[in-house]
């Protein structure tokens, strides 16, 4: 095989396989010799195609897994449909008893879900945006699909990653095992690129070379690679060998500088749930300033077939509760200026309630947006209630047009080749 069939496809192995691979045992100076000679990208490397666009700017994704209900989230109580199509689930106008829902400053007719206090209260300070009615053309109602169009930007559902696009286009072919990060088991399709492949973890201290855990003749080999220099090593620089060395050792930096930045204290006093204590890792490594652009978490189960209504409310409180908190630590740090956080979900759910009074798949659904870069409140228009089609709300706005304006307005990239076509950006971004 020629060099372009297995140079990428062996970088794409060994990331997937092995970027976690890290070391407990202290950086050698030979790590230091190559950093020297732009062996691994340093800070700020993540050159940018937009002259003037600061390049230590972090963006967070934060997943809603199965198909969060838009409706009972952005609750359109001005509309007689809503409760016509939802007589056991619909929320109430706000002021109509402690389950109503939260009134938006300068917005009728929608309000929040009462357990989205913390959101409220990031939107009342002026931190927090909404886009609504988002979706995409001929809506794919398959949990798996849905996320894959998402996670790719293509309808089809068979790319890459658009984050991962995002990468191969700017740490030119490169890999560097900071450039994004993933709190869970396995790395998002949205973070996967040809070249490039995230750091994953469910936490810090799994994030280490484990090889001597199965087998202890292991750590002799791994060392060698580490610590061995190669004669000539610019001129190896494209050989499988000088490859897995670099990538050895950057993994290993990247491991120290990791759980090194998890175990410090926060700031601020996070509530004990499992989206909370992604974000609080998060923020930690924010604050450690690692050279991470991208962060990606995820809270699951939001497929709500049945006996919705005390299932949701507790998720979406534990949604609030986690993004006040993270935003409440960037503030204390002083990153509130360079962290941006985007919230979506797969597909919404249908606007009737079933016969299990819960929903099922859906289409369109707000996406949330937070940080002090963000237009705050409500965006776009929320689709009509009355013109369904089969029973699902129209979208009003491509989800695409939503990622370049994060590409082109906050991250500085030239959105155009990472989606592969043209989308117009929405003035989500304070520029």
């Amino acid at each position: 095989m020629d060099d372009h069939n297995t140079t990428p496809w062996s970088r794409r192995l060994f990331l997937q396989q092995g970027a976690t691979l890290a070391s407990l045992v202290a950086t050698t100076p030979l790590f230091i010799e190559q950093t020297a000679r732009g062996m691994m990208l340093p800070l700020g490397s993540l050159v940018t195609s937009q002259a003037g666009v600061p390049e230590d700017r972090v963006f967070v994704v934060v997943q809603l897994g199965g198909g969060n209900d838009g409706l009972n989230s952005v609750v359109p109580y001005g509309s007689s449909e809503y409760y016509n199509l939802r007589p056991g689930l619909a929320l109430q106008a706000p002021g109509r008893g402690e389950d109503a829902a939260l009134e938006l400053d300068g917005v009728q007719g929608i309000g929040l879900h009462p357990s989205l206090r913390g959101l409220k209260e990031l939107m009342d300070e002026g931190s927090a945006g909404i886009v609504q009615g988002v979706g995409y053309p001929n809506p794919n109602r398959s949990h798996f699909s849905s996320m894959d169009i998402w996670h790719s930007a293509d309808t089809n559902g068979k790319s890459d990653g658009w984050l991962g696009r995002y990468f191969d286009n700017t740490c030119d072919g490169t890999p560097n095992p900071e450039a994004g990060i993933a709190i869970g088991r396995q790395a998002p399709l949205a973070m996967q690129g040809r070249t490039q492949m995230p750091v994953s973890f469910e936490r810090s201290e799994l994030f280490r070379w484990m090889g001597t855990d199965l087998d202890q003749n292991l750590e002799s080999p791994y060392e060698t690679i580490a610590k061995t220099p190669h004669a000539g090593m610019v001129a190896e620089e494209e050989s499988q060998a000088a490859f897995l060395k670099r990538t050895t050792l950057d993994a290993r930096i990247s491991s120290d500088r990791v759980r090194k930045a998890v175990g410090v204290s926060p700031l601020v006093t996070y509530p004990n749930s499992n989206l909370a204590n992604q974000l609080r890792m998060v923020a930690a490594m924010i604050r450690a300033e690692l050279q991470t652009r991208v962060y990606y978490v995820t809270l699951s189960g939001f497929d709500t077939h049945a006996n919705q209504a005390t299932q949701h409310a507790r998720l979406l409180e534990q949604v609030g509760d986690s993004l006040l908190a993270f935003q409440r630590d960037i503030q204390a740090q002083g990153n509130q200026g360079r962290v941006l956080t985007m919230v979506f979900s797969e597909f919404g759910r249908r606007v009737a309630q079933n016969g299990s009074s819960g929903t099922d798949h859906g289409t369109a659904a707000p996406t949330y947006f937070i940080g002090d870069m963000v237009h705050p409140g409500v965006h776009g228009t929320h689709p009509s209630m009355s013109k369904l089609d089969q029973g699902d709300l129209v979208h009003t706005i491509d989800f695409r047009t939503l990622y370049a304006s994060v590409l082109e307005d906050w991250m500085g990239a030239d959105s155009s080749g990472i989606l592969k076509g043209n989308w117009k950006t929405v003035p989500l971004i304070k520029t």
